[in-house]
């Protein structure tokens, strides 16, 4: 993206930082196929109860239907994002001994990952925090907390598995509600209401001026979006399901997941943050 295009006042210098944060199934032993409960729905084809492998998870810890998942009744599986946990918990934790082959991991490794998987996705949010230089003044606790988020996931598997991720996670979100608002106050807004936690299923949102907004874990359900703009709008935990983003502008939106676009539709006219990428089921 052109820095014309660019949001400002984001500093563009985290994408080394969050290639770890990314999932590489290739380096995982299929945990999310394994450690996960599914339950039949329009978003899981079956029931699954956790600890049972998917019937769909082949020997080599692949997915046999990985290119059809939505053709064949799976399109939360194409939502669903470790943030990179599968590999560390599989590569790291378990130092390569897959619940196969060693089945005493088994029921350590699933009782592990959504322990990282949470730390992960704390480790997204404070990477991307400490990018705004309007929080600048906060950034020396969010490394501060980000170097501790990071520690945490190299504990081994004993002191994972007793960790109370629940406490960190409550001490990281205060932080970035902080930083959030530092970077809100800088957008010029006549009204500024609070959505935060609102029920937004299906609204009629289309061309809304949503700069700035506080959309922190809204309902947002097959709300019409198309031609919004939601630049520097606080997005953390917001339902973004069958939610149509077509053309909408999401360049230096806060706290935005590639799970949260995945779970959406949108099209080639969507502006989207340089660290998240198009879905391959959006329209062109």
């Amino acid at each position: 993206m052109p820095d014309k295009d660019r949001a400002p006042g984001t500093d563009h210098t985290d994408a080394a930082d969050r290639a770890a944060l990314r999932a590489d199934c290739g380096n995982c032993f299929g945990l999310c196929c394994v450690a996960l409960t599914l339950t039949r729905s329009a978003d899981f084809a079956v029931n699954k109860d956790a600890g049972k492998p998917c019937h769909n998870l082949q020997d080599d810890f692949r997915c046999g239907i990985h290119t059809r998942l939505r053709s064949e009744g799976f399109p939360g599986c194409t939502v669903y994002d470790c943030f990179g946990a599968g590999q560390k918990v599989s590569g790291e934790t378990f130092g390569g001994r897959d619940w196969r082959t060693a089945p005493d991991t088994a029921q350590q490794m699933f009782q592990v990952f959504p322990v990282v998987r949470r730390l992960h996705e704390l480790l997204w949010y404070l990477t991307e925090a400490v990018s705004l230089v309007e929080a600048r003044s906060l950034h020396g606790v969010i490394r501060r907390a980000l170097d501790a988020t990071e520690r945490l996931t190299h504990l081994d598997a004993d002191a994972l598995a007793a960790l109370d991720v629940a406490a960190h996670r409550d001490e990281v979100a205060a932080l970035l509600a902080r930083t959030s608002e530092l970077v809100r106050a800088t957008v010029p807004r006549k009204k500024k209401r609070s959505h935060r936690g609102g029920d937004l299923i299906a609204a009629r949102l289309g061309g809304a001026d949503l700069r700035g907004a506080d959309l922190r874990g809204a309902y947002l359900i097959a709300a019409d979006l198309s031609g919004a703009d939601l630049r520097r709008a606080d997005l953390i935990g917001a339902d973004f399901r069958d939610a149509d983003l077509s053309g909408a502008d999401l360049t230096g939106a806060l706290f935005l997941t590639q799970s949260q676009l995945n779970a959406a539709r949108g099209n080639g006219a969507t502006r989207l943050p340089d660290s998240l990428g198009r879905p391959a089921h959006w329209e062109k």
